[in-house]
């Protein structure tokens, strides 16, 4: 086998525990197609996986992942548009209800964007990684005015902020904001603390981050 064992391992564990007792939800996602409800855009992050978070079911939720769960603005060019792709499968395609931007603490790419900023360290040692953080550059003045720090200085305030500036980018999709000005898509903002295993959700009237209260743990 060429797989790592630990992934050999994982499937077989797969097959003869969930995969047994969900398996006739596997034949009917398999025969009807999907029908997510939701759209998650997270961070490639290996230790913030949505499916996990939000404990969801084969099928439940369409999740797109990339460095910092970033939103391009819209911009249909000749350029390839990964995250923009799937953003439209999952708006016009399947017609999710909710798209969750979701942030986490900690975040590497958010760091190296204010490390660069702050202390000329140079990321543009690689092909692509720069300038896709890039996109963070303008949350830098958002969060200026919404956390009322120096975000460059304040690695929370960063990933805060940035969670708003992709929600900013989201509506300049047009298909996208005629379904939210419609009531038929709401955008939501989160960020997990890993070390917690806490949520903060964004309440955009009030412009602030609050706890997402839940049952105490044991």
């Amino acid at each position: 086998m060429s797989l790592p064992p630990r992934l050999i391992e994982g499937y077989r564990g797969f097959r003869h525990t969930r995969f047994r007792r969900e398996r006739d939800h596997y034949a009917r996602l398999a025969a009807s197609g999907q029908r997510p409800t939701t759209l998650m855009i997270a961070c490639v992050d290996s230790r913030v996986a949505p499916e996990v978070v939000f404990d969801a079911d084969p099928g439940e939720m369409l999740v797109v992942r990339n460095v910092a769960n970033l939103v391009p603005p819209y911009q249909p060019d000749a350029n390839y548009h990964g995250t923009s792709a799937a953003i439209e499968f999952a708006v016009r395609q399947l017609q999710v209800r909710d798209i969750v931007v979701t942030g986490h603490a900690c975040c590497g790419g958010i760091n190296a964007f204010r490390q660069n900023h702050l202390n000329g360290v140079d990321i543009r040692d690689g092909d692509f990684v720069a300038r896709w953080m890039e996109l963070i550059a303008p949350a830098t003045r958002l969060a200026r005015s919404c956390e009322a720090v120096d975000p460059l200085q304040d690695q929370t305030a960063m990933e805060l902020a940035s969670i708003r500036q992709s929600l900013i980018n989201l509506r300049t999709f047009p298909w996208l904001a005629a379904r939210e000005k419609s009531g038929d898509l709401t955008l939501h903002g989160v960020w997990f603390n890993v070390a917690e295993g806490a949520l903060r959700v964004l309440d955009e009237t009030a412009g602030e981050f609050t706890l997402l209260e839940d049952a105490p743990l044991a």
